[in-house]
């Protein structure tokens, strides 16, 4: 029974107390229980057991892990927090059981997507002074009260065309810019209905029955109403001054070159110049029509509402965080279609079919993508039955095809909206909590640091000279004589 009660180990852990054998805790070395000994400061003399002042229910799993060598999650606690438990105790997280895999790295990523969020700037709160000097690289002149004018000015300018929601200015450049995109689009489709076109008229001569000359009016093209020049011009005014002034103001000239938003802008600018210079030199060219097909970059502007809408950005990075479903979703529909249009081509081949609209392949990759997208135009269709069944076969496997990554899509969109919604309602700055002092035991007035009165009192910050001097690592070494002194 004495060599029993000296094998055991009291663990105090948050308040709450273990009781296990010391040959358990050495199951697992070079870890932070496995090197217990008396002389460490978290050890009490008179109770006669260890405190650690950790989270106790992560710690029933990890003695658990001791005893059955099996590391189980617990699910009410978060994924950070038994990280971190398992760094302080010395475990490696990869040793968590296949069972509780799946739950335990789901904070992951919810790190991921939280990061993805602060790289797209949706929070509104006005960062500092001093932030927005380190943005501009300006944090020199601004510690040192030098900032010139211009370097005042540039990240108001900035803020102002850039940041709808910074300030009240801002959102009525926000709402003067979305105005016009929404003008330029309205006009860009407008100009191509008929009755917004004015026809061009020109005198034609002809030759009469009687062999004499006449004139007639021919209509041999329109062109769209002057009005909506006159309200591209001042649109594209707009966009061109707003480009400029972003450019001129942006922290970063390199950075605002790379932006696909940007890019998109400028070439959408551009276009309408391009299409001025191409009416006034090349009008007269046969194919001059056709330069205006370059215009429909144009459309392209709409782009720019992601400045302005948060949702628009969450559905972008959705598609950007499900590019891999998107990828297969592809890959299996190409697959299918080459598929089916081989085997319906041939189909129809088998009986006979005076009125075969599978000519060739090529004509049946197109009526393949129709089917299994489930569109059916029915300009195309089998008039076998063999053709039918495997048109069957191919509505089915096209049903199937999208349904399956459909989900993983929905999923991510859901996980971007709802952290986006969370992050928006949880308030921007956090109490700080500051780190507290382990308490020193109680020592009488005038005497020595090794004094005492006979009686072992609770140490917190005391040492024997025989602690161990091997750990299981320096990190855990450095810890561990942190918070600990030598006894004289």
């Amino acid at each position: 029974m004495n060599l029993d009660a000296e094998n055991r180990v009291v663990l105090n852990v948050g308040g709450i107390r273990h009781e296990t054998y010391k040959a358990t805790l050495k199951k697992i070395p070079a870890t932070r229980l496995s090197r217990l000994t008396e002389a460490l400061a978290n050890y009490d003399t008179v109770l006669n057991e260890y405190f650690f002042d950790r989270h106790p229910g992560v710690f029933g799993q990890i003695l658990n892990y001791y005893r059955t060598g099996k590391l189980h999650y617990p699910t009410d606690v978060c994924g950070p927090l038994f990280e971190e438990e398992l760094e302080f105790w010395g475990l490696d997280s990869n040793q968590v059981e296949p069972c509780c895999w799946m739950t335990y790295t789901q904070h992951r990523d919810t790190q991921e997507t939280l990061t993805v969020l602060d790289r797209l700037d949706l929070d509104t709160d006005k960062p500092g002074d001093e932030e927005i000097a380190r943005k501009f690289g300006m944090e020199e002149d601004f510690l040192n009260g030098t900032l010139s004018w211009w370097q005042n000015a540039k990240p108001k300018m900035w803020s102002l065309f850039d940041e709808p929601y910074s300030s009240t200015s801002a959102k009525v450049i926000g709402i003067i810019s979305v105005f016009f995109i929404c003008v330029s689009i309205l006009s860009f489709c407008l100009k191509t209905h008929p009755n917004m076109r004015v026809p061009v008229i020109r005198n034609v001569t002809v030759w009469t029955s009687q062999h004499t000359k006449a004139w007639t009016l021919d209509k041999f093209q329109t062109n769209p109403h002057l009005a909506f020049f006159y309200v591209e011009c001042v649109c594209n005014a707009w966009f061109t001054f707003e480009f400029t002034t972003r450019f001129i103001a942006c922290p970063s000239k390199l950075d605002f070159v790379r932006g696909a938003v940007n890019i998109i802008d400028f070439t959408a600018t551009l276009s309408f110049y391009i299409d001025l210079v191409l009416q006034r030199f090349a009008s007269h060219l046969e194919n001059a029509d056709i330069l205006e097909f370059f215009s429909i970059i144009r459309i392209m502007r709409l782009f720019k509402l992601t400045r302005h809408s948060a949702g628009l950005k969450i559905l972008i990075q959705t598609f950007k965080a499900s590019a891999g479903e998107l990828i297969l979703l592809v890959f299996f529909l190409v697959l299918g279609i080459v598929i089916f249009a081989s085997l319906v081509y041939y189909a129809e081949r088998i009986e006979s079919n005076p009125e075969n609209d599978f000519n060739s392949i090529p004509l049946g990759l197109w009526w393949a993508l129709v089917t299994m997208t489930t569109v059916g135009y029915g300009d195309m269709a089998p008039k076998t039955y063999t053709g039918m069944f495997v048109g069957a076969l191919c509505a089915l496997a096209g049903v199937l095809t999208i349904a399956l990554p459909v989900p993983v899509i929905v999923s991510n969109f859901a996980m971007f909206y709802s952290h986006t919604q969370a992050r928006a309602k949880l308030p921007k700055k956090r109490r700080r909590v500051l780190p507290v002092e382990q308490p020193r035991g109680p020592r009488a007035r005038g005497q020595g640091p090794g004094a005492g009165d006979g009686h072992q009192t609770r140490r917190m910050n005391a040492i024997k000279q025989n602690h161990p001097k091997e750990f299981a690592s320096p990190k855990l070494a450095l810890e561990l004589l942190s918070f600990s002194t030598i006894e004289p």
